[in-house]
């Protein structure tokens, strides 16, 4: 059975004393690609070294999460731009808005947004979108421009069944996380997941965030690795009252053909 992680903070400082071991575990639990996700100038940079040095499992993300959108001026989105044309990347972000911490400032996450949604104009990448508490500003900024933008992803979705109907109804595909092993925040999620198309549904740990809740034995660090991606793969099979092979193949499948791997 193999899987294909779309999200994964490996850039974090958390994983730099035993990545080696963390990727170990993932290939042995039946990872086969995972998206190293890119979040700011830093992770960018490590993102796409990583996925250099492990050609054909990892891949990379280039892009600002919201949460560092002041930090988005003409030095960052060239260089940004600049890894584009590197065959390690294969989606722009994580690019959106984030209206729950709000560590930046409104204003400077929709501009920051944008321009990330220009590059996607211009390179024909698809986007790897975050959204928290801003599903309005979101869907007005994205919908016009879906027409020239590839493909979308709404990367670790936790939102309403409302909202999930608006985000299909886009044309986006939706990752899911851990965030569904959460036996008191993943409810919601864990009653709505059947609604997604078995051709927009791809999963992801979103590690070293969002560890399963209802992993057993439960792990002796809150630290999220890939390897924990078969817990997501076997509540989103539970949930949506199918088998774990099948999941396991429709994940596998959108996400290569998503992201070109």
């Amino acid at each position: 059975m193999k899987l294909t992680d779309i999200g994964a903070n490996l850039a974090h400082d958390s994983f730099d004393r035993d990545r080696g071991e963390v990727l170990a575990r993932a290939q042995e639990s039946g990872i086969s690609q995972i998206i190293v996700t890119g979040s700011n100038a830093q992770s960018n940079e490590v993102a796409l070294s990583l996925a250099k040095r492990h050609p054909g499992f990892l891949y990379s993300t280039a892009g600002l999460h919201p949460h560092y959108a002041d930090e988005y001026g003409k030095e960052l989105h060239e260089s940004i731009h600049g890894m584009l044309s590197e065959p390690e990347v294969v989606a722009i972000g994580e690019c959106g808005l984030d209206y729950f911490r709000d560590f930046s400032p409104r204003e400077a996450q929709r501009i920051a947004f944008e321009k990330q949604l220009d590059l996607a104009e211009e390179s024909d990448l698809p986007i790897f979108l975050h959204q928290r508490d801003a599903h309005e500003d979101f869907v007005e900024i994205l919908k016009p421009r879906l027409n020239h933008i590839k493909r979308g992803v709404a990367h670790c979705f936790t939102g309403s069944e409302v909202e999930l109907e608006a985000l299909l109804d886009l044309g986006l595909y939706i990752g899911i996380t851990g965030w569904i092993c959460d036996e008191r925040r993943g409810v919601n999620l864990q009653n709505i997941v059947k609604l997604i198309p078995d051709d927009r549904l791809m999963i992801e740990t979103d590690a070293p965030y969002l560890l399963p809740r209802s992993l057993r034995p439960k792990p002796k660090t809150r630290r999220n690795e890939p390897a924990h991606l078969r817990e997501v793969l076997t509540m989103v099979a539970k949930c949506r009252g199918q088998t774990e092979e099948h999941v396991a193949k429709i994940t596998n499948q959108v996400a290569r053909k998503f992201f070109s791997l």
